[in-house]
C-alpha cells in the first residue's frame, strides 16, 4: 500500500480516506470510534469531514461529525498518525455560509475547536461561492496556512473553470494555491470527472479524492431492484441508478469480483484507484465488517482484463 502525495503538498496518504459523513447521522459516537480505531490501526491515515455534517439529519445543526471525530481525537491521543481534512463554505444555518474571508476565519476557529485540535491538514472549499473574488478567499488561507491553523488548502463542487481562475489568483499573489480537488467520481459517474476535471488535475498537478466513490452504496451490489432500496436511510439517492447502464456495471463488478475473489465494493474501488491522478477515494463504513472489506480494496490490483471490462461497461 503505497502512500500518494496530495497536488505538490508534503502530505502524502493511503490511497482511501474514510468519509466523515456518516457520524451524527447512520453512526452515532460509541459506533464511531471503533471505528475509527480500526481504520488507523490498519496503517490509514485520511479522515474527510466538513463542518456542515450531519445537518441534514432532523435535530442535528451541523458540526456533529467534527465533534465526535474531536472526541475521539482526544481520547485516542492519535492525532499525530491523522491526516484531517475538512471543508468550509456549505450552510450550516441562515446566513452562515460561504468563502468569504471574514466568514473562513471565523469557520476555522470553530472547526479546531470541534475538532479539538490546532490545526488542520487539509482545509476544503466546500462550494464556491460566487459571491466572493477567489482571491479574498485564497488570501484568507493563506493567512491561517502561515500561523499554522492549516497545512493544505483544496476544493470541492467547484467547475473546472473556477478551479483554474484560483490557481491563476494564487500564481499572481504568490500565495498557497488548492493542491486538491474533491469531486464526484465513480464507476457509475465518470462523465462529469473525466471531461472537465481529468485534464486539469494532470496539468496542474492536483491531487483528487473522489466522494460518492460507491455511489451512495449502489456499486456495492446491494440494491438491485427498488424493493432493496428501504435496506437503508441513503436507499432513495440510489434509485437514478436503477436502469440499463446500471445494470450492466453490477454485472461487470460481479464478475470482476469472481475472479479476483473479492466483493463489487472492493472491486469498484480498486478501479478507481487505478485511474489517473486519484489520490484516495472517500468510502464509509457504518460497521467493522464494512470497513475491512473496504480497506481490502487499498491491496487490491485489477488484472488489465478486468480494468477493461468495468470500462466498458461503464463507458
Amino acid at each position: 500500500m503505497t502512500p500518494r502525495q496530495i497536488g505538490n503538498s508534503p502530505i502524502s496518504v493511503p490511497p482511501l480516506a474514510f468519509g466523515g459523513n456518516v457520524f451524527g447521522w447512520t453512526v452515532n459516537e460509541a459506533a464511531a470510534f471503533p471505528l475509527l480505531d480500526a481504520f488507523i490501526d490498519a496503517s490509514f491515515t485520511m479522515i474527510d469531514t466538513a463542518d456542515s455534517y450531519s445537518r441534514w439529519v432532523p435535530g442535528n445543526k451541523g458540526g456533529e461529525s467534527e465533534t465526535i471525530i474531536g472526541k475521539w481525537l482526544k481520547q485516542s491521543g492519535r492525532r499525530a498518525k491523522v491526516v484531517i481534512a475538512t471543508k468550509v463554505g456549505s450552510e450550516i444555518a441562515p446566513g452562515r455560509k460561504g468563502l468569504s474571508k471574514k466568514y473562513i476565519l471565523q469557520s476555522v476557529e470553530d472547526s479546531l475547536k470541534r475538532l479539538q485540535t490546532d490545526y488542520i491538514d487539509l482545509y476544503q472549499s466546500h462550494r464556491d461561492d460566487p459571491n466572493t473574488p477567489p482571491e479574498e478567499t485564497l488570501e484568507a488561507y493563506a493567512e491561517l496556512i502561515k500561523s499554522g491553523k492549516v497545512r493544505v488548502i483544496g476544493a470541492s463542487n467547484f467547475t473546472g473553470a473556477r478551479i483554474m481562475q484560483s490557481l491563476d489568483a494564487s500564481k499572481k499573489a504568490g500565495i498557497p494555491r488548492y493542491e486538491c480537488l474533491q469531486p464526484m467520481y465513480n464507476l457509475y459517474d465518470r462523465e462529469g470527472y473525466e471531461k472537465e476535471y481529468a485534464g486539469i488535475v494532470k496539468e496542474q498537478r492536483i491531487g483528487v479524492i473522489p466522494y460518492y466513490s460507491l455511489a451512495a452504496g449502489f456499486l456495492t451490489g446491494k440494491y438491485r431492484s427498488e424493493k432493496d432500496l428501504s435496506q437503508s436511510p441513503r436507499g432513495e439517492g440510489v434509485k437514478k441508478y436503477l436502469n440499463d447502464r446500471g445494470f450492466r456495471i453490477l454485472a461487470a463488478l460481479d464478475t470482476v469480483a469472481k475472479e479476483h475473489n473479492c466483493t463489487p465494493a472492493e472491486a469498484a474501488l480498486a478501479w478507481l484507484m487505478a485511474q489517473p491522478g486519484i489520490t484516495a477515494p472517500i468510502a464509509s463504513a457504518t460497521s467493522l465488517t464494512q470497513l475491512s472489506s473496504l480497506m481490502k480494496s487499498a491491496n487490491l490490483t485489477l488484472s488489465s482484463v478486468s480494468l477493461h471490462l468495468l470500462d466498458e461497461a461503464s463507458a
